[in-house]
């Protein structure tokens, strides 16, 4: 009978001991290592106390391909696809690098982003546009009264908030929109809406996000607040007026039943975000609408009264 080398014999007992060495360190080296990988905070965690504009935010998905990649004060929301993504509102200036990290750490690459959209053309909503089209390389849509301040960066004087607002980094507009009209990235589908009031160029998207088969309408409605620079008097531009009750009637009637709007606590989206995906809300747009209305028309009944005569 041939007999084994010494050097394979060995091989089988030094196996079996390092294993054994392994089995015992095992409880050990478990003992040692964290039992879980914390989660990652809601937003309403994060931005406890927080709401500036520029504050920095984590990524939260809000239903299926729909996620908030936006600040703890101003939103941008992306929806996604296989085919390609679109980035609804850039924040300001500032918060473009926290949008852009935002977007990688849910999971997506820059250079998927296809197109970039906005509610209206304010700075802090339209600051970062310039930034994350150079990130991206995404080409940019806008209503033509939005596009026609996106290439400037200046806010004109038929804005009722033109006196306050600065001016932002312009940027080239690479398709203008018009009411109803469907922006195209692969099987996303999203429409534009438009809703002027808050500003001339103000936008609204719709679109469905699906998880299985339940199915979402949901809807990314613009401010609805009348505010007025001091010298801007809603009630001298009557057709003004007109056109935004007619956006309020028009945001009343959007398929809805997830709504998101441009500043988060104006839909109260981080409270109704932090157990999970919000719940479905038949109306919420009706509601939201009824109280822009309700804001309109106090402010035009202020601008109508008599002014107050200090006391004596």
């Amino acid at each position: 009978m041939t007999r084994k080398p010494q050097a394979m014999r060995t091989i089988p007992i030094f196996a079996a001991a390092l294993a054994g060495l392994v089995a015992m360190a095992a409880p050990a080296l478990a003992r040692s290592q964290p039992s879980h990988i914390p989660a990652r905070p809601t937003l309403a965690q994060a931005c406890h106390n927080r709401d500036g504009w520029a504050d920095p935010a984590p990524p939260q998905r809000i239903f299926a391909n729909t996620w908030y990649v936006g600040t703890c004060g101003i939103s941008a929301v992306l929806v996604t696809s296989p085919q390609g993504h679109v980035l609804i509102d850039a924040g300001v200036a500032e918060a473009a690098d926290s949008v852009a990290r935002n977007i990688v750490a849910a999971g997506f690459r820059l250079h998927d982003v296809r197109w970039i959209v906005l509610s209206h053309e304010h700075s802090d909503h339209a600051g970062g546009l310039a930034a994350l089209k150079r990130m991206t390389g995404a080409r940019l849509a806008a209503m033509p009264a939005a596009a026609r301040v996106l290439t400037t960066g200046q806010v004109p004087a038929d804005d009722p908030q033109s006196a306050w607002l600065k001016p932002f980094p312009a940027v080239a507009v690479d398709r203008v929109l018009h009411d109803g009209e469907t922006l195209v990235a692969g099987p996303l589908r999203l429409v534009a809406h438009a809703t002027p009031g808050h500003a001339p160029g103000s936008t609204s998207w719709t679109w469905t996000s699906c998880q299985g088969r339940d199915c979402r309408a949901m809807a990314y409605v613009d401010s609805v607040t009348a505010m007025a620079a001091p010298g801007w008097r809603f009630a001298d531009h009557p057709a003004y007026v007109a056109a935004f009750r007619a956006s309020l009637d028009r945001i009343a009637a959007l398929p809805c039943t997830v709504l998101i709007t441009p500043h988060p606590g104006a839909s109260d989206l981080f409270e109704r975000l932090a157990h999970g995906a919000p719940r479905p809300v038949p109306g919420a747009c009706r509601t939201y609408a009824a109280n822009g209305r309700a804001r309109l028309d106090e402010t035009l009944a202020k601008e109508a009264a008599p002014p107050q005569r200090p006391a004596p």
